[in-house]
């Protein structure tokens, strides 16, 4: 049997996060070759992992990637991502941030609309997973592209669980369109689309079918209540669209207001851990 050094030992915990018993096992098995010993603990640890994958992964974080013209010309284009652990304590280390920011990396990289995870993001998962002993999954990503003109700004709460990707063109900041992310997080009232042409049908007809039955209910006459209606559902869409919502740092204005008339919000995409794609 091959003496395995103590530091030996230290180096390879180090590199693969695992326990000091586990990776001089490995060295032994391997005859010392601190490559081989990796190469077999990441094989075996997979391996556990991937048997363990039925454990609720609850916890996680939200990462926003935003990629701006270089100098090759590429036009702007940003992507927002959920990666879930099954504790908020490994959601909150280090590494798994870190991990997280590189996979909205990659797939900031990819072809727009709705990401599976590719074979570089599980790979980067797998690294985190094996460390950590957690089921640490890829919940859902997705890429937005740009054009010349857009602009892309976004907020992340603190604590990783809440984040909005906004994408605008004309003449705005990334620093407003952070401003305005963090209005949709923090406005009590989140925004079902950007105007209310935006504000998808069948939300738009469950709170009109609402509106009407409340109406008939209070017996008044069919034209006082279509009036009811009307005005309850103009009121309905200054809630829900965002440009119309009182701006949460300034409420004496309105979102469209600090947007202006030179620029245009195109879209903005708000996830939060654990809620359905």
């Amino acid at each position: 049997m091959a003496e395995i050094a103590a530091a030996d030992v230290m180096k390879l915990r180090n590199r693969t996060g695992l326990s000091m018993m586990e990776c001089k096992k490995a060295l032994v098995e391997v005859g010392g070759n601190a490559d081989a010993a990796e190469d077999l603990l990441r094989k075996k640890m997979k391996g556990k992992m991937d048997a363990r994958t039925d454990r609720a992964a609850g916890e996680g974080r939200i990462a926003v990637a935003i990629h701006r013209p270089d100098a090759g010309g590429a036009t702007p284009h940003a992507s927002i991502v959920e990666v879930r652990a099954e504790t908020d304590f490994t959601a909150k280390n280090d590494q798994f941030i870190a991990m997280v920011a590189k996979v909205a990396d990659a797939v900031a990289e990819l072809p727009a609309g709705e990401v599976a995870a590719p074979a570089q993001v599980t790979a980067m998962i797998d690294e985190v997973r094996i460390k950590t002993g957690e089921n640490c999954s890829y919940a859902r990503g997705r890429k937005i592209a740009g054009s010349a003109s857009s602009v892309f700004g976004a907020y992340v709460h603190h604590d990783g669980k809440t984040g909005v990707l906004l994408h605008a063109e004309g003449d705005i900041s990334a620093d407003l369109l952070k401003d305005i992310g963090m209005h949709v997080v923090a406005n009590p009232i989140i925004p079902k689309g950007v105007n209310a042409a935006d504000i998808p049908a069948d939300i738009v007809e469950k709170e009109r079918k609402f509106r009407i039955d409340q109406a008939m209910e209070s017996g008044k006459p069919k034209e006082i209540a279509e009036k009811i209606v009307e005005g309850g559902m103009r009121k309905f869409f200054e809630d829900v669209a965002l440009l119309e919502q009182p701006f949460v740092k300034d409420p004496a204005r309105k979102v469209k207001d600090v947007v202006g008339p030179k620029a245009r919000v195109l879209g903005f995409w708000r996830w939060a851990v654990g809620e359905s794609n």
